[in-house]
């Protein structure tokens, strides 16, 4: 009894002495996500069902200082989704530093407007479904592997 006890003493320890940076990205990736556009929330439903093996998406998780709306980590692919704010200059050389930051890690990012998940969902699917394959044929090469999981 006394062993776990000490192990929980440990957990809420460990818990808070989160570094005041891990903490803040975990605030902010939580308040994105409570946050979602309806356009987000459409992609996300889709996101989570793709019958890839290998393909796990995760919403608003941090990279270094970002949090992009979906990402894999394990393709490294990154799904922007933009509403017309996006369309601003400053807003746009934001969005080309962030995606210049993203490639330098190594990631491929793909950015579609609202009106297109609104009005030409099947597209974007379509879109994101031939990234995925290239994205699974680049790893495989790199890695000299049979496939993701397999």
């Amino acid at each position: 009894m006394g062993e776990v006890a000490a192990k929980r003493r440990v957990g809420v320890t460990a818990r808070r002495s989160m570094p005041k940076l891990d903490r803040f990205k975990l605030q902010s990736a939580q308040r994105l996500r409570a946050a979602m556009t309806d356009e987000e929330r459409i992609l996300w439903r889709h996101l989570w069902r793709i019958p890839v093996e290998g393909t796990h998406f995760r919403r608003q998780a941090s990279v270094g200082v970002y949090f992009p709306d979906f990402i894999s980590h394990r393709l490294k692919l990154i799904i922007e989704v933009d509403g017309a704010h996006h369309s601003f200059d400053d807003q746009q050389h934001h969005d080309e530093r962030r995606t210049k930051w993203f490639e330098s890690q190594g990631y491929r990012v793909i950015r579609f407007w609202n009106h297109e998940i609104k009005n030409e969902l099947d597209s974007v699917l379509d879109t994101i479904y031939a990234a995925v394959e290239e994205r699974k044929s680049h790893l495989r090469l790199r890695d000299g592997a049979e496939g993701i999981g397999g």
